[in-house]
């Protein structure tokens, strides 16, 4: 590796709209969206544009990898118009099933094959929020890895990344090269590709790789690789009892009972008042009728 070029890798990953209209429906494993507006993940592509800047800035290349299916071209191909050099989408029927671990194994195997200087991703996807996929494919490499970055400066072999910390706060940690680091959403301004870039775009080759091409076995890979199993799940039921807020004016403890009932109503009970005689003649009536005792009651 030469002082002025480097090498980037940058994940780009599918996320769900979550915006309206949202149609789901369920299996006994999981929920499943149907007619949901699938979109890049605007992470992702505040990374891509941190990768496109520094390589610009040191004369080095950008890679795209997405791995999923056919419809993923077509964010390689944005990442293509945007000023990315290679795409190459990852992907085969025998990674259907798997979980973090035997994804981050093909994430994994991806940074080998390409030994980038940069491994560069978004912090949390739009729709499910945090992936650890790419962390624990860094971590499986012993590359040192930041997340929630904002902002990154390089100086040689090292680099300085800006980072978010907790309550608002910002924390400056430096790292060797290679490293990997994870942006946050809105952490760079995306840029709009033109007329022409996108022309090119739509006829460049992007790579397409397999099992072949990774060199792992298929005992690693999606569900048989898989460490975390899936359990059935369901919705709940259709008709669940409404909550009422408590009623401000109620004493603090009639307010705490409400709120710990969990929205269950309570039963009306009614006083009766009379002789024990009537009490046990009541009683028995209720048995009878609830056929517990037959005969008389006498």
């Amino acid at each position: 590796m030469s002082d002025n070029k480097l090498d980037i890798l940058v994940l780009l990953r599918e996320t769900c709209d979550p915006r309206p209209p949202v149609r789901l429906t369920a299996d006994e494993y999981g929920v499943r969206d149907r007619g949901l507006r699938r979109i890049a993940n605007p992470a992702d592509l505040c990374a891509l544009e941190q990768a496109l800047v520094l390589a610009e800035a040191s004369g080095g290349r950008v890679t795209a990898v997405a791995v999923g299916p056919q419809r993923l071209a077509d964010h390689l191909r944005l990442a293509l118009a945007r000023g990315a050099e290679r795409a190459v989408r990852v992907w085969s029927p025998g990674f259907e099933g798997g979980d973090a671990i035997s994804e981050a194994r093909v994430m994994q195997r991806i940074i080998e094959i390409l030994k980038p200087d940069f491994f560069f991703s978004g912090d949390a996807l739009l729709d499910r929020g945090n992936d650890p996929v790419p962390a624990l494919a860094a971590a499986n490499l012993d590359l040192p890895y930041i997340a929630s970055a904002v902002a990154l400066e390089r100086e040689g072999d090292k680099v300085e990344v800006l980072r978010k910390s907790d309550r608002g706060a910002r924390q400056r940690v430096g790292a060797s090269m290679p490293c990997a680091v994870f942006f946050e959403d809105g952490s760079a301004e995306v840029r709009y590709p033109g007329h022409d870039a996108l022309t090119r775009a739509l006829g460049a080759q992007i790579e397409s790789w397999g099992i072949a091409e990774l060199g792992l076995s298929r005992l690693e890979l999606g569900a048989s690789g898989a460490v975390l199993g899936k359990d059935k799940c369901r919705f709940p039921r259709s008709n669940p009892q409404r909550v009422v807020t408590p009623d401000a004016d109620l004493p603090a403890f009639d307010r705490i009972l409400s709120l710990l009932s969990g929205g269950i109503k309570q039963r009306e009970g009614k006083i009766h008042s009379g002789s024990p005689e009537q009490a046990v003649e009541m009683l028995l009536n209720i048995f009878k009728a609830e056929g517990l005792i037959g005969g008389s009651g006498g």
